[in-house]
């Protein structure tokens, strides 16, 4: 399961467990409260402060668990709430985020990526994705919303419409993220570019954020109607 670890001023939160180096780290109701949870935790620390998520592996995250989903089809509306709620915390957050992606980011883990300020990914392997299009899968307006907000109206389209497999030369290019880095040096630079930016924590910033993406937050707190479901059902 995700956990913590510190580098001075810097919160990194690690999406997978220690012992499981190769896992997917997929977005399940389990996985979602153990993130809330240690969001809390950073929440509640004192002074100055940034977040850096990262992973270990081939993924950073492979996105929604469609294993789970298949077999709890009743719980899903309300699962794909607590992740969109989850987006919204992270856009809104009182700190300056990072999303380190040193491997393969699909799906859910796209959006996730896109809820944080900043985005660097490795260089040389990895890939960036929004499959829905090609797994017979919708969006959230609240989702898609908050993609628009960070990406120019090429992006946007692109990304979403096509789902397109960008490796980290092609995402730069296009804008999905900030920096790319090569993997021994990814975590380093994010965690470079969160600390040079944790003076800037506290109510003030997430205000601005709260104020910034005004829209985006309300759609993203609109329950979902059951289209989401339905969609999960037609992937098995």
């Amino acid at each position: 399961m995700p956990y913590l670890e510190h580098r001075d001023e810097v919160f990194v939160l690690n999406l997978g467990s220690t012992s499981e180096i190769d896992s997917e780290n997929r977005f399940n109701p389990g996985w979602v409260r153990e993130v809330s949870a240690l969001l809390d935790e950073v929440d509640a620390s004192e002074g100055p402060a940034a977040l850096v998520t990262t992973a270990t592996g081939k993924f950073y995250s492979a996105g929604a668990d469609l294993s789970w989903a298949m077999d709890n089809l009743e719980q899903v509306d309300a699962f794909i709430d607590g992740v969109q709620e989850l987006y919204a915390r992270v856009l809104s957050f009182p700190m300056q985020t990072v999303a380190a992606m040193q491997g393969h980011t699909f799906g859910a883990a796209s959006f996730w990526a896109m809820a944080h300020d900043y985005r660097v990914m490795r260089a040389d392997r990895g890939y960036l994705c929004f499959p829905g299009v090609t797994i017979g899968a919708t969006y959230s307006a609240g989702t898609v919303g908050m993609v628009a907000k960070r990406l120019s109206s090429r992006a946007f389209h692109e990304s979403l419409t096509t789902g397109h497999r960008y490796g980290g030369a092609d995402a730069l290019g296009l804008g999905l993220v900030d920096e790319t880095a090569a993997a021994d040096d990814l975590l380093d630079r994010a965690v470079a570019r969160a600390a040079s930016l944790a003076s800037t924590r506290g109510p003030t910033l997430g205000q601005i954020k709260t104020t910034m993406y005004a829209g985006v937050l309300d759609g993203l707190r609109i329950p979902v109607s059951g289209i989401e479901s339905q969609e999960w059902s037609r992937r098995g």
